[in-house]
């Protein structure tokens, strides 16, 4: 699966544009491909304003996040990798999401590895669990819930 980083950061940074609050980010810049301005790094982290006000050329993508700014009167060009995000947050009221680390989610293998997914019966379930609706027909077979698992 993607990660949900992107969407979320996505979603957040509309919902504090809209109550009129200022976008911040934390970044680790200790991170592989960050590209900030490292004078303005404390203790491995930077905290950047990403406010229509503040930066030009926003964008929130699903590896990346990208703009253009301005630190110290110099224009940098600042790259985040969706990783090195830490949170997003407002600046008035603190508002936001801190982001742990995502498990790594195993994509289901293709043919060419050899394993496929298949459709198993959950063997956990009780006999005597009974899936008819209130009042309806006796006569029904019980439904067992399907599961998948990996058969190399």
């Amino acid at each position: 699966m993607l990660s949900s980083r992107p969407y979320l950061t996505r979603a957040l940074y509309d919902w504090l544009l809209d109550n009129d609050h200022t976008p911040y980010i934390v970044v680790d810049a200790m991170q592989e491909h960050v590209v900030v301005p490292k004078q303005f790094v404390q203790n491995g982290q930077i905290v950047l304003n990403i406010a229509p006000t503040a930066v030009r050329d926003l964008r929130i993508e699903n590896e990346m996040i990208s703009f253009n700014a301005r630190f110290g009167g110099e224009p940098m060009e600042v790259w985040v990798p969706i990783d090195a995000l830490v949170a997003i947050y407002s600046r008035e009221s603190g508002a936001g999401m801190v982001f742990g680390h995502e498990p790594v989610l195993p994509q289901p293998e293709d043919e060419e590895n050899g394993a496929k997914l298949e459709s198993v019966p959950n063997e956990g379930r009780a006999e005597h669990e009974e899936n008819h609706a209130p009042g309806g027909d006796d006569d029904r077979p019980e439904r067992k819930r399907p599961s998948l698992r990996v058969i190399k």
